[in-house]
């Protein structure tokens, strides 16, 4: 399965928000977030990213279907990490290794070195993908409620 990244722009907000409230809905529903949840954001706040200078949004495509989104944020600052926020793909390609082939893509464009993410204590599958692909728990948590934790990561290079 070949998995490509294709760079959105301001042009791509509606279609963003639109993949990125589907893909995170049923975390919403699950841990009460919404306060922070993707799946919670208005359109304006993807549109507002999309038009930083130092934010880099990709459709995550598999074959001919756009099966998800990353956001790199890449200040281009020596000793700045630079961050995957978020990172999401749509339920019906859940599961198939996409998310690791979109992140190693962004690496190779990106750099291989000063990474950061943060993702859901609780979501062991997420951790897990992460923690195989050389990011490192921070130490740093944020309790969001009694059921969501945030757990932060870093990746220093291979």
């Amino acid at each position: 399965m070949e998995v490509k990244l294709v760079r959105a722009d301001v042009e791509d907000a509606k279609e963003l928000h639109a993949m990125q409230v589907k893909s995170f809905r049923e975390l919403l529903e699950k841990y009460q977030d919404f306060d922070t949840s993707p799946a919670n954001e208005g359109m304006e706040k993807v549109e507002a990213r999309l038009k930083q200078e130092f934010t880099y949004y990709y459709f995550i495509c598999v074959e001919t279907h756009k099966a998800g989104a990353i956001r790199i944020v890449d200040k281009k600052e020596t000793g700045k990490n630079k961050r995957i926020s978020p990172i999401f793909i749509l339920p019906e390609f859940q599961g198939q290794g996409i998310a690791q082939k979109a992140i190693r893509l962004c690496e190779e464009m990106h750099g291989k070195e000063d990474w950061e993410l943060d993702t859901i204590l609780q979501e062991s599958k997420n951790c897990y993908l992460y923690e195989k692909m050389g990011y490192r728990q921070t130490g740093k948590k944020n309790v969001i409620n009694e059921r969501l934790t945030l757990v932060f990561y870093e990746k220093k290079g291979d």
